[in-house]
């Protein structure tokens, strides 16, 4: 059935992710019952939304006359049979199979036989749990994303015995609700909880290898491009959960290699350094937080050279230039390449510096090298880094330095996140729209990583995964079956 505002909307859970669900219900205009059985949780579910509410009259969203409309809409029980006349039930409790499938038992008990259910679970089994669903035709993941007023992305999970016109319903709601759904064959993470891994795991294994952790969540931040480094994230998410879902998935896939997680995430799990909600994670909340150590500036350069097409470092030869540096353009220089005072530096390609004859600075990726207030290096020397010091200051930019590692740092994760984006592909978890949805809309990622990939170009995206994978001798890099056979985006 299709559900228009008309339709009553049930909660269970009255959490920030119940509550959010509520609130977002309610601003589309359906009457929303809440149920928790807990009137704790409730007056905290009602003073989330009533600062939500808040926030957005003082934005001028909403005025006040909304604001009060949208919280008359939301009733608070905490007996389920108040459930009955929903058209939709969400569930929004914890993560245990056992409690959410005895709710659905006792839900179907209440509402009407062509209710739908849903579960706003993010990491267990729809299939596993519609088993125990009475009426499993009815029945589909919904997970939402928090803060879910804010996050447009919905994934849509139905199981092997959810009725196509159930699945359509819920796209149809979601639009309506002005969210993005995608749907998701039911597979362990979904799609973002699973594509995701990456980016916080290459941030745990270069902090296992002793990178300091500012360097690592600056690169990523300004070169990647990403909102929040991972390290930050994880400290903000915090260790007990997002360590538990890196386990979750890993477990989930049989121990695949490739979400394999961290012995140094591990490592704060363990010791109880769960982040911002402990006061410790990666950093230590108690004290000022470490700047990113970039290189001192230099003088800049005395001459540049550049081939007759520079490649990748195109834009900034356009920013020296721009600058008043001389460019020399010169016929033995090779695409990626820049000739700085004598000393070569290029683009990285997967190998260490210690194994390139040709370059004494490798240049990490970025995701827009002209946009970048940051260059990415790895040196043979100090003198070398203070070339591309010099170099970076000439162009309105500064320089963090990397030690020589497969990959550098900023490549080598949006290497990997593409490459656990091709693995959802080839395993039919989404279409590629879907994935790059879903990571910009659910994990607030720039770009998606399979539209990077394209952009990159996916032989040479292989070819890096498969020089990492060698360089570290870890099958977790080895590039996923379709990502050299791609059609370019």
């Amino acid at each position: 059935m299709t559900i228009g505002t008309d339709g009553i909307i049930a909660v269970v859970g009255a959490g920030t992710m119940g509550a959010g669900i509520a609130l977002v219900a309610a601003q589309a205009g359906h009457a929303v019952r809440v149920i928790d059985t807990q009137d704790a949780a409730l007056d905290r579910g009602r003073q989330s939304v009533a600062r939500s509410l808040a926030s957005l009259v003082k934005r001028g969203t909403i005025d006040e006359a909304g604001a009060a409309a949208i919280a008359e809409r939301i009733g608070w029980s905490t007996d389920v049979a108040d459930a009955a006349p929903a058209a939709l039930a969400i569930e929004a409790i914890v993560e245990r199979m056992d409690v959410k499938t005895g709710l659905f038992e006792t839900l179907a008990r209440h509402v009407a036989p062509g209710a739908i259910l849903a579960s706003n679970t993010s990491s267990l089994s729809i299939e596993a749990m519609a088993s125990a669903v009475p009426g499993p035709e009815r029945f589909a993941g919904l997970h939402f994303f928090n803060p879910v007023p804010a996050m447009k992305l919905v994934e849509l999970i139905p199981s092997s015995r959810t009725a196509p016109t159930v699945v359509d319903d819920l796209e149809a709601l979601m639009r309506a609700w002005k969210k993005l759904p995608v749907r998701v064959r039911d597979v362990p993470g979904f799609i973002v909880n699973r594509v995701a891994r990456p980016y916080y795991a290459e941030g745990f294994a270069a902090l296992g290898e002793g990178v300091d952790p500012a360097t690592i969540d600056q690169a990523l931040e300004s070169a990647g491009g990403f909102r929040m480094g991972p390290l930050t994230l994880a400290d903000l998410i915090g260790h007990d959960v997002n360590y538990t879902v890196a386990c979750q998935v890993f477990d989930g896939y049989a121990g695949k290699t490739r979400f394999r997680p961290q012995p140094s995430q591990q490592a704060l799990h363990d010791a109880g350094h769960l982040g911002r909600k402990s006061g410790r994670g990666v950093y230590d909340y108690g004290a000022d937080l470490p700047a990113p150590p970039f290189v001192a500036p230099a003088a800049p350069p005395r001459s540049i050279e550049a081939g007759a097409d520079a490649g990748d470092l195109e834009p900034l030869v356009a920013l020296a230039e721009a600058a008043g540096g001389a460019v020399a353009r010169s016929a033995d220089l090779a695409p990626g390449l820049l000739r700085i005072d004598g000393r070569l530096l290029a683009t990285g390609d997967g190998r260490r510096l210690a194994d390139r004859a040709d370059a004494d600075m490798l240049l990490d990726a970025a995701r827009d090298y002209a946009a970048t207030p940051t260059l990415v290096v790895t040196a043979r020397d100090a003198a070398a880094l203070a070339l591309a010091a010099g170099f970076a200051g000439l162009i309105g930019k500064r320089v963090l330095a990397l030690p020589d590692r497969p990959g550098q740092i900023v490549l080598r994760t949006l290497a990997q996140l593409a490459n656990a984006g091709f693995d959802a592909l080839d395993d039919d978890v989404a279409d590629a729209a879907g994935v790059d949805t879903a990571m910009r809309y659910g994990a607030n990622h720039p770009q998606g990583p399979i539209e990077w990939a394209g952009r990159f170009g996916t032989a040479r995206l292989a070819a890096v995964l498969a020089t990492i994978a060698a360089a570290t001798g870890d099958p977790i890099y080895a590039p996923s079956p379709s990502i050299a056979v791609a059609e370019p985006a």
